[in-house]
């Protein structure tokens, strides 16, 4: 969609939404924090939770992670259409992420001018084409690829994977996370409780995950292509994190050159 620049009104823009997903703890917040330093005009969009988080049933603590009532799925899709109509980000989109605890994980200097050189001249190329700004919006959350509304608006579809034990290892490392529900302005900190990962976190988001893989194998499946079309899927294990960024920033390329052409 290309839409009227919301600084001047008189430059056409057109928003890229990249998405990028995965289990909490694959890096997924990492690789979107490198991929908004690279790219031009882009800014980092995170999902909303609801404003009361689920109880579950079973286990009687706060539910942050089944797909049907972790995620304010109608604020998320009414945002992401507005940015693509609007170019511009809403205004009450909040994000507690600058809270929370970060494992920084360079990048090599030389990948990055390279890419960023890359990015921009991609840019350039479209706006001498068709007279359009490329502006990107980077989606980062864990529950990107099971609301089939969120998919069809995402223009790059990218997912990290990292092995279960890996993951369970990250979590129990980190000190808790603070949420970023709209009434709760100066973000809680939230810690899990004892067999929260093992009862909760993981079996939601094997759940909400198996539908994109044969036969539901989300740790070593192939995609099946069936629910998401055109899903990059990094086993980041067997990537640096500089060929991770490298790998996201050539499909975004690819994309963007080819939507021009």
């Amino acid at each position: 969609m290309t839409v009227k620049d919301p600084e001047n009104g008189a430059e056409n823009v057109s928003v890229v939404l990249i998405g990028v997903g995965g289990a909490s703890c694959s890096g997924k917040t990492t690789l979107a924090k490198h991929l908004n330093r690279i790219l031009p005009d882009s800014v980092i969009i995170h999902q909303d939770p609801q404003e009361l988080v689920p109880i579950h049933p079973i286990h009687g603590v706060q539910d942050w992670d089944a797909a049907p009532g972790a995620i304010s799925w109608q604020r998320l899709n009414d945002t992401l259409r507005e940015i693509k109509q609007t170019g511009r980000m809403p205004p009450d989109h909040r994000s507690h992420d600058h809270l929370n605890e970060q494992k920084e994980i360079a990048i090599d200097d030389v990948l990055k001018e390279r890419l960023v050189a890359d990015l921009k001249k991609a840019q350039q190329s479209v706006l001498t084409k068709t007279g359009a700004k490329t502006i990107f919006g980077i989606l980062d959350g864990f529950l990107l690829y099971w609301n089939e509304d969120v998919i069809s608006q995402l223009d790059v579809r990218i997912m990290l994977r990292v092995p279960e034990k890996v993951l369970k290892q990250r979590r129990h490392e980190r000190h808790g996370y603070h949420t970023a529900v709209q009434s709760d302005p100066e973000g809680s900190l939230w810690r899990d409780p004892p067999g929260y990962w093992e009862d909760i976190v993981w079996p939601a988001y094997v759940d909400a995950h198996k539908d994109l893989f044969v036969d539901g194998d989300v740790e070593n499946g192939q995609l099946s292509g069936e629910k998401v079309e055109n899903l990059v899927l990094l086993d980041t294990l067997q990537l640096s994190m500089s060929d991770a960024v490298d790998k996201s920033c050539k499909v975004i390329q690819d994309y963007v050159l080819n939507k021009a052409a």
